[in-house]
């Protein structure tokens, strides 16, 4: 008997992956997939956009014709800031510009003197200037450097719904590609912005639906809901928004850590966009706080500098365990130490100075130093809300020295770790369901794992 099943592609920056979900959402097969980039008409890398839309076509239409699935639906979970634009006949007119490309500073300048200033602009839109990644800007800089281009768009269609559009052939917007620092949504009025009418760039966004919209359509001779997509990060939330009752702060840590705040009913303050903050959208439209910290990153580079400094094996510093000792140690005359190269921070000395012996100690203070930043960024994320739990996934979640320090400084809040390796999948999978999550869903699927402070002396 063919077992009933919900496929997802979540499609990452470096890594494109397929899954399937049975009934319980739990993962009974999976396919990965990498490509080369290719490059623009400026010389900067980009996603092969051919290549990718050949492997989803080839890997789906493989899946249907498998006896083993009955595949009931499809949802897409894809990196954001990245647009795709199309003419009337669908073909695309551009390459998938890369979101690190950089936009000329004329342009930015020109956008800014006639729609700043540009810390009242951030506010309004959760969108600080950041380029490319503001993905709205795009939109912008062609239409005024490529209008020839920018007059055969039809639609400009964000990432996740490009890929649902290549199996639907139905163009749409929905909230969560729409929200997520692209400067051209207006929370305070819940529309787009006034400059988006003013340009006329509205023009060329498809017609918004909610991002639970799914078409029944038929594929290849059968029946499947098709998802309109979602956007990562609000795709990972999901799960955790579905299935925990009380308000919550979800870590995501990685390359980047983002603090991620869904209960927060507010604008964004100017000092809380001057301390990094910026807005995603949830599934409803509201604002998900979001502060975010280079912490993988800067992690690192430090790491690194410590393996050569004392001369041990390149991944010694996963073997190493909370010590007491020598954390206590450190915290009798604590001070910064380390001067940092991917982050800007009020406290870091102009060069690290280190005269521990070991690597052990200098990795602990490392990572004191390291969560400092972690619960500024937290305590920001979190502002005048009131909120006793935080939950860490991503690549922080298994690091024993940074969750013991972590739930240290956080003694009056219940600290969770889960860990999932198909956290966005999985929420593109839950947004098109009609199932309700369970207080345990997080427990049976994601490795919900308890922590408590030590004990003060």
């Amino acid at each position: 008997m063919q077992k009933k099943v919900t496929a997802v592609f979540d499609i990452g920056k470096t890594n494109k992956k397929f899954f399937l979900f049975d009934k319980d959402f739990r993962e009974v097969y999976r396919e990965y997939a990498r490509f080369d980039e290719i490059k623009d008409e400026d010389g900067h890398p980009t996603e092969d956009l051919d290549s990718l839309k050949t492997w989803l076509k080839n890997v789906f239409d493989k899946i249907i014709n498998t006896p083993e699935f009955d595949v009931k639906a499809i949802n897409f979970s894809t990196y954001g800031a990245s647009l795709v634009h199309i003419d009337q006949e669908g073909n695309t007119l551009t390459p998938l510009y890369n979101y690190t490309k950089t936009l000329p500073q004329d342009v930015v300048d020109s956008f800014y003197t006639k729609y700043g200033p540009e810390l009242d602009f951030a506010v309004k839109t959760g969108s600080s200037n950041a380029g490319m990644l503001n993905s709205g800007m795009q939109l912008y800089w062609l239409k005024t450097t490529k209008p020839d281009i920018f007059k055969k768009i039809k639609y400009s269609l964000h990432l996740p719904q490009y890929i649902s559009y290549i199996f639907t052939g139905i163009p749409v917007s929905e909230h969560t590609s729409i929200g997520c620092h692209t400067a051209l949504w207006d929370y305070s009025k819940k529309d787009y912005h006034q400059w988006v009418y003013e340009e006329e760039i509205h023009k060329k966004l498809a017609p918004i639906v909610s991002s639970e919209t799914s078409l029944n359509m038929n594929y290849n001779g059968k029946r499947i809901k098709i998802g309109v997509g979602i956007h990562d990060s609000s795709s990972a939330l999901l799960p955790y928004i579905r299935s925990i009752r009380k308000k919550f702060v979800l870590v995501s840590t990685g390359t980047w850590s983002v603090s991620l705040n869904p209960f927060c009913d507010k604008m964004l303050s100017k000092d809380e966009v001057l301390s990094d903050c910026i807005n995603y959208m949830r599934i409803n439209g509201k604002p998900v706080k979001s502060s975010r910290l280079f912490l993988g990153n800067e992690y690192k580079l430090q790491v690194a500098f410590l393996v050569k400094k004392y001369k041990v094996a390149k991944n010694y510093h996963k073997q190493v365990k909370f010590d007491r000792s020598i954390f206590d140690r450190i915290e009798q005359s604590f001070s910064f130490l380390f001067s940092w190269e991917s982050i800007s921070a009020e406290n870091s000395p102009n060069e690290t100075k280190l005269s521990y012996k070991s690597f052990e100690e200098a990795y602990h203070h490392l990572m004191i130093e390291l969560v400092k930043l972690q619960l500024k960024s937290i305590e920001t994320a979190i502002g005048n809300d009131k909120i006793e739990r935080l939950y860490i996934d991503g690549g922080f979640s298994d690091n024993e020295l940074f969750i013991k320090l972590l739930s240290h400084q956080l003694r009056n809040m219940k600290l969770r770790t889960t860990t999932a390796s198909t956290g966005s999948a999985l929420g593109a999978a839950i947004a098109i369901s009609d199932s309700k999550l369970n207080s345990k869903f997080l427990k049976t699927n994601y490795a919900l794992k308890k922590h408590t402070p030590f004990i003060i002396n």
